[in-house]
């Protein structure tokens, strides 16, 4: 049994501070309060928590009384994952429009503006930005999400991504570290495995890891994936080699050098509760090198909460955990919350000059238009929007609006819009799901929205029959643009954000950028 060189009180509030639990509701309640005062260092925020700016920087005042240094995150990468405006969808594009313009001072611009209405609002930590490569085109969990598939280009826009933020006082952290791109599997439903060999991680996986490090990233989030090529038993986040072995080791010995804080991603996900459950993952993952545990996107309660610290607890007591690596993992956790409450904060916006129109003027610099030239003619009337709709990956979610509908009934009044998914082409077959199509459009023309299409044979089968039968269709791909362009006019705009959708519309109707100003 370990000889506790500390007071059970100083254990237990050890054992909070690495704990960066969720709640539920738009204020804090009483429970949160309380632990923050019994050492409970953060909080993760999720859309569910946020209605207003005024009512989340209510909120995170209300925390920040109860603790000044309180590290309040938040999953707000722009683009399709967005929290700030879950309910009316995101002011800038994400990581794969960034990329796609391949403006680093661009994408250094829109991270600050973002950051600056995170710090405006009393947010502090973003679990941003995604560092993942996306060799994978298929993958379900990425896509979107990052800056491109090309290490180099993913390397110089996550260190312009980290310094933008955090120039506008909130903390970056880098995500899914040691990448979660070349993935077929999303870590929500199972455990991921890549098989690439060490040089390959190298070369690939690591490089914008390593870039993230250079430009001071003042944390990152461990992912829940198997790379036997680091550890052949466990996933990164509960594997010594990768995160103390690896992200910690100097970088003279073949690591990454990194000593800020690392933290977990989601331990309610399937990938480590189904096979070691959040208490005993936990735990694993303290000792693996982790120091903060994110919990609370689907567990937002204070059993959870307790169910980890006592857990924590008794792993110390009982010799699994080393009381000296928790002690660490909170000092580092309080670290970043000292750093947060000199720098971060709505002093710290007040500092920063708004960027209202920066994720608009981006959005429309990523889009990628096919054909160019003067055979698409403008649509003059309205026209009937039919979106071909996956299922929304978890961390994306489905309350958040996405499309080009909303902004093409703005602009063509009289505009119709449907919504068409895989149990439609199931039930109705692909002709009959078209048929109900033409019927429903008449005589307007048809816009069709996809999202992945190359991931999806209904929908690439669906679209094919809609374009046999009506070839004068628009065709808008919001998702990775993988498929061959089709349609009258084909228009990628790498990313589902709101800006990424009015900027499409803008093309659709023939409105110059110039015509609407500002987001």
């Amino acid at each position: 049994m370990t000889t506790l060189a500390h007071d059970s009180a100083t254990l237990t509030r050890d054992a909070l501070t690495v704990l960066q639990p969720g709640f539920t509701g738009t204020s804090a309640p009483d429970w949160v309060l309380r632990r923050l005062g019994e050492g409970l260092a953060s909080v993760g925020l999720f859309g569910r928590n946020i209605a207003t700016p005024e009512q989340l920087g209510a909120l995170t005042a209300q925390l920040r009384a109860e603790r000044d240094d309180v590290l309040v995150a938040i999953d707000e990468e722009g683009g399709d994952v967005t929290r700030l405006e879950v309910r009316t969808g995101s002011s800038f594009p994400g990581n794969l429009a960034l990329g796609a313009v391949d403006d680093p001072e661009l994408t250094r611009a829109v991270a600050r503006e973002l950051g600056r209405r995170l710090a405006e609002c009393g947010v502090n930590l973003n679990w941003a930005p995604s560092a993942d490569v996306n060799s994978n085109p298929g993958n379900p969990v990425i896509g979107v999400r990052s800056f491109g598939a090309e290490p180099g280009l993913v390397a110089r826009h996550t260190a312009a991504y980290i310094e933008g933020l955090q120039s506008a006082g909130v903390a970056a952290c880098t995500k899914h570290f040691p990448g979660h791109g070349d993935t077929a599997v999303d870590s929500h439903h199972a455990l991921p495995r890549i098989d690439a060999g060490l040089d390959t991680l190298t070369a690939r996986e690591l490089m914008p890891f390593r870039a993230a490090v250079a430009a001071g990233t003042k944390a990152v989030m461990s992912a829940h994936i198997l790379l036997p090529a680091l550890d052949p038993d466990l996933p990164a986040t509960l594997s010594p080699a990768a995160l103390h072995g690896l992200l910690r080791r100097p970088v003279a010995d073949g690591g990454l050098g990194f000593d800020g804080m690392i933290v977990t991603d989601g331990m309610e996900m399937r990938a480590i509760a189904d096979a070691y459950g959040i208490e005993r993952g936990s735990v694993l993952a303290i000792a693996a090198g982790a120091d903060a545990i994110c919990v609370g996107g689907g567990l937002a309660d204070e059993d959870t909460v307790l169910r980890l610290r006592d857990a924590l607890v008794t792993a110390v007591i009982e010799g699994r955990l080393a009381e000296e690596r928790l002690a660490e993992a909170a000092a580092r956790v309080r670290a970043l919350g000292e750093w947060t409450r000199r720098s971060g904060g709505p002093r710290a916006a007040h500092g920063v000059e708004p960027a209202a129109g920066v994720g608009l003027a981006a959005a429309r610099r990523a889009l990628r238009v096919t054909p160019a030239g003067t055979s698409y003619q403008p649509v003059t009337g309205p026209v009937y929007v039919a979106a071909f709709t996956p299922v929304a990956n978890i961390a994306v979610g489905e309350e958040t609006p996405w499309g080009v509908g909303a902004e093409l009934a703005r602009l063509r009044p009289g505009t119709g819009a449907a919504t068409y998914g895989r149990q439609d082409a199931d039930t109705l077959g692909v002709h009959g799901l078209i048929e109900n199509m033409l019927d429903t459009a008449g005589d307007r023309r048809i816009v069709a929205v996809v999202r992945d299409v190359h991931r999806h044979p209904w929908m690439a089968d669906a679209l094919d029959a809609l374009l046999t039968a009506r070839p004068e269709t628009v065709v808008v791909e919001m998702g990775v643009p993988q498929a061959p362009p089709a349609g009258a006019l084909h228009i990628a705009t790498h990313g589902a954000a709101r800006v990424c959708g009015r900027a499409a519309a803008e093309v659709i109707v023939g409105n110059g950028a110039g015509d609407h100003p500002g987001d």
